[in-house]
């Protein structure tokens, strides 16, 4: 069992691993968009963001549902928003640390100039 959830998630990751696809989540966690919004929001021409939306829907990780002559395209998941909304606090998080690393190095450096003055 161990083995088939490591898989999944490992599948689910790579799903994941592309900038215009996790814009595009980001653009859906907001509210169910067609392609059209999506490539408004977005900024991308329509066969890359159908093409992305594809791999999304074959991961199960968006859903469509026509709607007349539209797909409109929701999450399949609501907890994708809290999965991005954490890839952004790592994010801030490694930030943090960079900066501080940057101010130690910052402040070592003051000193020693200090020094040779």
């Amino acid at each position: 069992m161990n083995l088939e959830m490591q898989r999944f998630k490992a599948d689910f990751f790579k799903a994941l691993a592309h900038p215009l696809r996790i814009r595009i989540l980001e653009v859906l966690a907001e509210g169910d968009k067609s392609v059209n919004e999506i490539q408004s929001v977005v900024g991308s021409e329509g066969s890359a963001v159908s093409q992305q939306l594809q791999i999304l829907r074959a991961r199960n990780i968006v859903i469509g549902t026509k709607e007349g002559n539209k797909v409109i395209y929701t999450l399949k998941d609501p907890m994708i928003i809290e999965l991005l909304e954490v890839a952004k606090q790592i994010f801030n998080n490694h930030l943090i640390d960079t900066i501080t690393i940057l101010d130690k190095y910052k402040d070592t450096d003051e000193s020693l100039q200090l020094t040779k003055d």
